[in-house]
C-alpha cells in the first residue's frame, strides 16, 4: 500500500496506543504467574500479536474481555515449543530464555530482517549452563533445560537480552547473575522490565554492571493497565514543533519509558522565532526515537548532531541508512559519521516518493515529515505500521491530515 500525504499542520486530540514495550512484558509476566491476571489496553498490534501466539505455545491460556485480555498463566510446559515470532525481536529473544528454563525443545522462526538480527549472547552463554542450539541460523532449534548460575552479556547489542533473562532466571531452582561484560544500553527498558517484575511479584537486585536473581520465585497474578506509548509519543510531539496543535491524552509524566526524555529533549530546546537551537543527543538509551528526532533536527537554527546510533543498524532496516537516504532525497542534508547523525537545518522538504524499507518507524518518520514539504510525499509500502501502531494513518486522517492511497 502507498499512502499519500498532503502538507498540512495537524489539530486536535488523541489518545496513544498503548505501549508495546509494556504490553510485551506485561503479557509474558502474566503467563508465567500461577492463576488469572487482567492486563487492560494491551496494544493491538503485529509484535504483540506474535507475542501473544508464542504464550500459546509456552502453554498459556488467553481470552478477550471487552478491552482486556485474560491471561491464565502456564499449568503445564511443554515438551515442544514452535514460534514464529514474524518480525518481532522482543517475542524471539524474550521466549528464548524463557522455553529454555522450561526445559521445552524450542524452534523459533520469523520474517522480514529478523532472521538477520543476532541472538549470539544466548547461544554462547546457554551452551555454557545446559542448552544446546541444533540450529544457530532461523528456524533456530533449542534443546536441553537451563542451568542456574552466571550468564556474561554484553550491554551494548540489545537490552533485550538482558530483559529475557530477568524473565527467565526467577524460574530456575539455584540462583543467578547477569554480568555485564561492555556498558549497558537503553537501560531504561531494563528500569521497565524490572518495574513490571516488581508488580508481578519477582525480585530483582540491579546494581551498575550486574543483576542478582533468586531462584525459585513464583510470579504472581495482578490485574495491570498498560500505559501509552511514549515511543509513539515523539512522533506527534516533533508534529507539534513543526506547526501542529495536538493534545496527547495518555501519557503519564511518570513513566519508565526511556523514550519519554523526548519531552525534556524538545522542552530544552532554545526557542527563536520560527524556528529553534540545534540538537546534541546521545542516542544511546533511546534508539526508537531516533528517526523522529532526526526530522525535528532538520529544522533547527544550524547543525544537529545526534551520537552513538550504531544499534540502529540492526532493527528492521539499517536505519542510520534508511533515515539518512530517504529525507535527503526530499531535501534534507545529513550525513553519517562515527555511528552518529549531523544534520544541516533547512527551510523545507520537497516532497516525492519516498521507500519505507518495510520499517514502521520510517514509514512513521515520512508521515510527520510530510507537513513540512513544499509538494505531496508518497510512502510506499506504508502497511508497515501495523507492526506497533495499526491506526497510525486513521489517527492522522482524524487531527486533520490529507491523505488517501495511490497506486505506482
Amino acid at each position: 500500500m502507498n499512502i499519500r500525504i498532503k502538507p498540512k499542520n495537524l489539530k486536535g486530540k488523541l489518545k496513544l496506543p498503548s505501549s508495546k514495550s509494556v504490553s510485551h512484558r506485561a503479557l509474558l509476566a502474566a503467563a508465567l504467574a500461577d492463576g488469572e491476571s487482567r492486563i487492560k489496553g494491551v496494544l493491538d498490534c503485529d509484535d504483540t500479536d506474535a507475542t501473544l501466539r508464542a504464550l500459546f505455545a509456552l502453554g498459556a491460556e488467553t481470552r478477550c474481555e471487552g478491552d482486556d485480555i485474560i491471561v491464565k498463566g502456564i499449568s503445564k510446559p511443554p515438551k515442544v515449543v514452535e514460534v514464529d515470532c514474524k518480525e518481532s525481536g522482543s517475542t524471539l529473544r524474550f521466549i528464548i530464555p524463557i522455553a529454555a528454563a522450561l526445559g521445552a525443545y524450542g524452534i523459533f522462526e520469523g520474517s522480514g530482517r529478523l532472521p538477520e538480527r543476532p541472538i549470539t549472547p544466548y547461544i554462547t552463554e546457554f551452551e555454557k549452563k545446559g542448552v544446546s542450539f541444533e540450529a544457530k541460523e532461523m528456524p533456530y532449534r533449542m534443546k536441553g533445560q537451563l542451568e542456574s548460575g552466571r550468564f556474561y552479556i554484553d550491554g551494548d547489542i540489545s537490552s533485550q537480552f538482558i530483559t529475557g533473562l530477568l524473565f527467565a532466571l526467577p524460574l530456575l531452582n539455584g540462583d543467578s547473575e547477569i554480568i555485564l561484560t561492555s556498558p549497558l544500553e537503553s537501560r531504561p527498558y531494563i528500569d521497565l522490565t524490572i518495574q513490571v517484575l516488581n508488580k508481578f511479584g519477582i525480585e530483582i537486585l540491579s546494581l551498575e554492571d550486574s543483576f542478582f536473581i533468586k531462584g525459585n520465585q513464583r510470579f504472581q497474578p495482578k490485574d495491570f493497565e498498560v500505559e501509552g506509548d511514549y515511543s509513539q509519543a515523539g512522533f506527534f510531539l516533533v508534529s507539534n514543533m513543526l506547526g501542529s496543535e495536538i493534545e496527547l491524552l495518555n501519557i503519564s509524566e511518570k513513566s519508565m519509558q526511556g523514550d519519554r526524555v523526548v519531552v525534556d529533549i524538545i522542552n530544552d530546546l532554545v526557542k527563536y522565532r520560527g524556528t529553534y537551537s540545534p540538537l546534541n543527543i546521545d542516542a544511546r538509551d533511546i534508539p526508537d526515537i531516533v528517526p523522529i528526532l532526526t526530522v525535528l533536527a532538520c529544522f533547527a537554527d544550524g547543525t544537529s548532531n545526534i551520537r552513538n546510533c550504531g544499534r540502529l543498524r540492526i532493527k528492521e532496516s539499517d536505519r542510520l541508512e534508511a533515515v539518512t537516504n530517504v529525507l535527503n532525497s526530499i531535501g534534507a542534508d545529513i550525513y553519517i559519521e562515527n555511528e552518529g547523525l549531523v544534520i544541516n537545518g533547512v527551510k523545507s522538504f520537497t516532497g516525492g516518493i519516498c521507500d519505507s524499507f518495510n520499517d514502521h518507524r520510517i514509514a512513521m518518520m515520512l508521515a510527520i515529515a510530510a507537513q513540512k514539504c513544499e509538494e505531496p510525499l508518497i510512502i510506499t509500502n506504508s502497511e508497515c505500521v501495523a507492526k506497533s501502531y495499526p491506526t497510525f494513518f486513521e489517527d492522522l486522517r482524524s487531527l486533520g491530515g490529507e491523505l488517501d492511497v495511490v497506486i505506482l
